[in-house]
């Protein structure tokens, strides 16, 4: 992988369609569960972004057959090779644990190396690993893998302390090959979640949705492949709508699910930001003339905590005082420096960011720390006086399909520059 920047050079407006790509939230969950039949598979609208392509060669480690072609994916998992996920393939990326459920449900056996991913606070993976005890797994972990083992997994009630996506995905497809029933209480709500289920009925699972988060589940002997289509992703729809907001732009998202992210459409209708919704088109466009919200990140329907980064670089042109109270994650305000190097005047308070607006960003050089810091870090260098330049920005194409280009057709000026190659430790 090479040291890749993203220079930008800002203050030019935005105007035009951009079409939202697949969901890569979606899509990691989904290609996981290919692991739960021997059965080929066929993975529609995929986005080619980094974090795929991790998975994918985990499955291929795993014994895999499979290619990537046109936003599609089809893979097969006849018989598992190997039930080792090692570290060097899954270090960028949260990959191992969504396998871990599934390859321990038709192996019996997972050995995974511990996830990878953002660097922005605690993503514990006990209640994954609580769940999977319960349902009769043996679990040891050490300083790099996740050791499972398990003859058969057996029907449980459980409910998860918090709502957790990855916990809920990762039990919900284990518990598809599990004798008897399970129920899963306290679950995750998120579209996500709901495409893994529509996936995993497609294959034969028996679910039921009860009183919104609750699952249950007959675990069945086997499963089938089918083809699947990736529903869009909300969060990548969610960055679009934001730059809409900004400057004097007039964005329109197409191939767009309005209610993926109601909670981000009247936190902008709030502001000012003019938000008009078509069926699957939001036209985003603003007059610059903004007003102060508060707002805090909430499990969906809420306000997601994926989109908070963006939002903040929004509410620095924003007048008054914002505040961006984060409930999800307790690292996740990286990109607060770097957009006070460009001018914003941003004060984190324990998990409060307060935005203290509008101001004049200008640019300079900046790094990305994570996926959705870059993002916003993006924003930031598309309405800042000058030349931004944003380092370790690789960072971005783990989830965004694209983007530079789609934002060049809008009217951004930006260039994708490519340094010396980037060594990767092996250490944890």
């Amino acid at each position: 992988m090479t040291d890749q920047k993203i220079v930008i050079n800002g203050k030019y407006k935005l105007t035009g369609r951009v079409w939202i790509s697949g969901a890569k939230n979606a899509a990691l969950p989904e290609l996981a569960a290919a692991i739960l039949s021997p059965k080929p598979f066929e993975f529609q609208n995929v986005p080619a972004v980094e974090d795929i392509k991790v998975m994918l060669k985990a499955l291929q480690n795993i014994g895999a057959q499979g290619d990537f072609k046109q936003n599609t994916i089809q893979v097969c998992l006849e018989s598992v090779k190997s039930a080792l996920v090692p570290r060097d393939i899954v270090e960028t990326s949260r990959a191992s644990i969504l396998i871990l459920g599934p390859l321990l449900a038709r192996n019996g056996y997972a050995k995974v190396s511990k996830p990878g991913g953002c660097p922005i606070g605690d993503r514990k993976f006990n209640y994954h690993l609580d769940g999977l005890r319960k349902m009769g797994a043996e679990i040891t972990v050490d300083d790099r893998h996740i050791i499972a083992k398990a003859d058969k997994l057996c029907g449980i009630e459980f409910k998860f302390p918090t709502k957790t996506v990855t916990g809920t995905e990762n039990l919900l497809m284990a518990a598809t090959l599990a004798q008897g029933l399970t129920v899963l209480n306290n679950c995750a709500t998120e579209p996500e979640v709901h495409d893994l289920i529509n996936l995993l009925k497609k294959m034969g699972a028996s679910i039921r949705i009860e009183n919104g988060d609750c699952l249950l589940i007959d675990g069945q002997s086997s499963l089938n492949g089918c083809c699947h289509r990736v529903i869009p992703d909300r969060i990548e729809m969610g960055t679009y709508i934001i730059a809409g907001g900004l400057l004097d732009n007039e964005i329109i998202i197409e191939n767009a699910v309005p209610e993926y992210i109601e909670s981000l459409l009247e936190i902008l209708k709030a502001i000012g930001v003019e938000v008009s919704v078509d069926r699957d088109k939001i036209k985003v466009c603003s007059n610059g003339n903004l007003s102060a919200v508060e707002v805090e990140t909430r499990p969906f329907p809420g306000f997601p905590t994926d989109l908070q980064a963006q939002l903040t670089t929004l509410l620095t042109q924003v007048r008054g005082v914002s505040r961006i109270r984060e409930n999800i994650f307790n690292n996740r305000f990286q990109h607060v420096r770097e957009l006070n190097r460009l001018g914003a005047d941003i004060e984190v308070k324990d998990n409060v960011a307060v935005i203290r607006g509008k101001t004049l960003l200008t640019g300079r050089n900046i790094s990305a720390t994570d996926l959705r810091a870059s993002a916003a870090l993006v924003l930031g260098g598309l309405i800042a006086e000058g030349k931004t330049v944003i380092e370790n920005s690789h960072q971005l194409f783990r989830g965004y399909e694209g983007m530079p280009e789609k934002l060049k057709r809008l009217g951004a000026q930006l260039e994708i520059v490519c340094d010396h190659p980037v060594k990767r430790s092996n250490k944890m």
